[in-house]
């Protein structure tokens, strides 16, 4: 079974002036602002480095749930953050990593068992397979 999704992006000008749009077929995002500015500059809008990390820690955490779930435990809950660094490499940029967070909270599981649990999750998800960066994971289990 293919399940697939979709998003799109306009883009008007060069890349110091440009700007652009970005849709996704949801319509979480409707022709959301992005652009030199908003990647490099801090400024208002979205940029794909921060979408990568919403994408991951998405992932990431619905894995886990998953993985937890085929081990007989139900998280309370599963927070995220996802920090994608973006570097100077050769002539061009590269995202050289991403750093997952997550407080964990699952009543009753062993330390070692959510231990081995929480790294398959890592490396099982979707979106980590598909990134060719250094992925590291700190987590706190709450029980």
């Amino acid at each position: 079974m293919t399940i697939q999704k979709s998003g799109q992006a306009h883009w008007e000008g060069d890349i110091k002036s440009g700007k652009g749009t970005v849709t996704t077929e949801s319509g979480v995002l409707s022709q959301q602002p992005y652009g030199f500015n908003t990647r490099f500059e801090g400024a208002k809008g979205t940029n794909p480095e921060e979408l990568i990390g919403a994408a991951h820690a998405a992932c990431f955490s619905m894995a886990l749930s998953l993985m937890l779930g085929e081990a007989g435990h139900k998280a309370q809950s599963i927070d995220t953050k996802a920090v994608v660094s973006l570097d100077k490499a050769g002539g061009g940029f590269e995202i050289t990593k991403v750093a997952l967070t997550s407080e964990v909270s699952v009543p009753g599981v062993d330390k070692n068992e959510f231990d081995e649990i929480i790294q398959k999750a890592k490396e099982g998800c979707p979106v980590s397979k598909v990134l060719n960066a250094e992925i590291t994971l700190d987590y706190t289990l709450k029980n």
